[in-house]
């Protein structure tokens, strides 16, 4: 009698499963808090994990007979697990760049700014670019003058930095602000008009003040670009494999084992393709092209990626800009802005184009991701895929998105669920802007269609979290605060009606992120045959207080059933 066909009657005999020999865990997880997000078993203490996937989750005494000697085993004593952080709208080289370049973040005033950007001349020779990102003019106190709508004028830090070009992003990325040394190079002066889609703004004499606006900022960035160019090919590459690695290293800090990352070029994707080959891709990625629609003629067919080096890099999706950002009034609104009732905001993108790009995307199955802000840029997005679906009926689940949907009009929160449309929002931008919504577009627009988490959900609408880093930290935690306190620095909640539940803001940043990148079936929740993509926490997220949730850390990351992040 053979071997196999023994083993089978005593199994019969027994009672036992012939699997058990081939389940043994080579991790354990145990006194836990599990969170699965998986309905059919919301809740465990244990999971057992073998090779990259979960083979079992259930209580302590469940989970001990996969156990043997060579089997790691934590005990958690009752911390909080749940499926890894999916950022579902992020930049993940900007991100990797932010933590090369100075950050202004933490710049309190135009007076903190000069000065960061002071000290970093020091450290370089003259005609050396100094980059940074993250000031907003109405974040400043007290605000700058001399200004124009709001904007400081170059003049003090022009001063302070004569003799090196200096590029500083708005925290948005949607506009930049230039000293007279890059407007120099780049031979800017009260003569150059605006270009299509964006604004030098300047003040009443018609001079340039530093700052520039949407597709303005191309005139500052292209002779950026130049200086870059001088770079031979492997100091491009070893700066921009050094960008990934400290993005990785963040995202694994934070608890976030997978990453959408919204537009890089074909020459990245070949990196990042690179680096998975080489097992250098530690979190998984999800990446939107970002390329012209030429290009994207000529080459988006040999860039449909799924699945790829063990699932950590997929690309089947393509970003693109419809608006800019509220902040520097490039969103693109139905009626004036409150503040400047001479603008409307900015559409950065001809319709044209974008309808030819959807045309382009659905018919080689290709997601579309498009950036709107504003309510009109959000109405017209809807209309160009609302036509896309009507023209190609036999294309189903398309889970296409808009990236941000942050203002909309009553008119169009229906139309999210009613076509499929994925949200892809922030909840951190609720509370970080919060301070100067009602400014911009005033009371009665920002109640009804700012960060409607709530309507949106209640219209059968998925909503996929995201921090927009490197707008915004990249900390799930305190975007997850956000969603469900909706509560600003000042302790002040910003129409907290549309707060989302604890419940509702975890699977916003877990299977609703899986389920906007197609890959529910392997992440999102914690069950059998899903990746063993984990995060565990100090708090108990789902019932902690507002307070414990904010002060929340990691303890351990795991991605593909390895540790890759481990306090000391």
């Amino acid at each position: 009698m053979k071997s196999s066909t023994l083993l089978m009657i005593l199994a019969m005999i027994t009672g036992c499963s012939i699997n058990n020999n081939f389940k043994r865990a080579n991790m354990i997880l145990y006194n836990g808090v599990v969170v699965t997000l998986d309905e059919t078993r919301p809740s465990a203490t244990a999971i057992a994990i073998k090779d990259d996937k979960i083979i079992v989750v259930g209580t302590d005494d469940e989970i001990n007979q996969y156990k043997d000697d060579k089997t790691h085993v934590i005990d958690l004593d009752g911390k909080f697990v749940m499926p890894g952080f999916i950022e579902s709208h992020a930049h993940f080289v900007g991100l990797g760049e932010s933590l090369v370049n100075i950050d202004l973040r933490v710049a309190k005033n135009w007076v903190d700014v000069i000065k960061i950007v002071r000290d970093a001349a020091e450290s370089l020779e003259p005609e050396e670019w100094i980059i940074g990102r993250g000031w907003h003019q109405d974040k400043l106190n007290p605000k700058p003058v001399p200004s124009v709508n709001g904007y400081p004028v170059h003049d003090k830090l022009s001063n302070a930095v004569p003799n090196n070009p200096v590029m500083l992003s708005h925290a948005s990325g949607h506009a930049i602000f230039a000293n007279a040394k890059a407007m120099a190079l780049a031979g800017i002066t009260n003569q150059t008009p605006n270009p299509e889609g964006g604004t030098i703004v300047k003040d009443k004499n018609g001079n340039p003040i530093g700052v520039f606006e949407e597709n303005a900022e191309n005139l500052i960035r292209n002779i950026y670009q130049e200086y870059l160019n001088k770079r031979n090919k492997e100091q491009i590459r070893n700066d921009n494999v050094k960008k990934i690695n400290l993005a990785v290293e963040e995202c694994l800090k934070k608890g976030i084992t997978s990453f959408h990352d919204a537009g890089e070029t074909f020459d990245i994707i070949d990196l990042m393709k690179e680096l998975a080959d080489s097992n250098k891709l530690k979190i998984r990625l999800n990446v939107m092209i970002g390329e012209s629609l030429e290009n994207m003629k000529k080459q988006l067919s040999n860039y449909k990626i799924i699945g790829y080096a063990n699932n950590h890099l997929t690309v089947r999706s393509i970003k693109q800009y419809i608006d800019g950002a509220l902040g520097s009034r490039g969103a693109w609104m139905i009626e004036p802005y409150e503040d400047l009732p001479s603008h409307n905001g900015s559409n950065v993108t001809p319709i044209s184009t974008l309808k030819e790009i959807a045309k382009l995307a659905i018919e080689n199955d290709f997601q579309l991701r498009i950036h709107a802000i504003g309510d009109r840029g959000n109405r017209e997005v809807l209309n160009i895929y609302e036509e896309a679906f009507k023209n190609h009926p036999i294309k189903t689940d398309l889970r296409w998105s808009i990236e941000h949907a942050q203002h909309l009009s009553t008119e169009d929160i229906p139309r999210f669920g009613k076509l499929g449309v994925i949200a892809a929002m922030q909840s951190i931008h609720c509370t970080s802007d919060a301070s100067f919504v009602p400014v911009r577009i005033g009371q009665k627009r920002s109640g009804e269609g700012a960060y409607v988490w709530r309507k949106l959900i209640d219209t059968g609408a998925v909503i996929a979290n995201g921090t927009d880093s490197p707008v915004e930290d990249v900390d799930p935690i305190k975007c997850l605060y956000a969603a469900v306190t909706r509560k600003q620095e000042n302790g002040s909640q910003f129409y907290p009606e549309q707060k989302m539940t604890r419940m509702e803001a975890l699977k916003s940043y877990t299977i609703n992120g899986a389920y906007a990148s197609f890959e529910e079936n392997i992440k999102g929740t914690l069950k059998p045959g899903m990746l063993a993509d984990i995060v565990i926490l100090s708090n108990d997220l789902l019932n902690c207080t507002e307070d414990e949730m904010l002060n929340t850390k990691v303890h351990y990351t795991i991605v593909g059933g390895k540790i890759l992040y481990k306090p000391n």
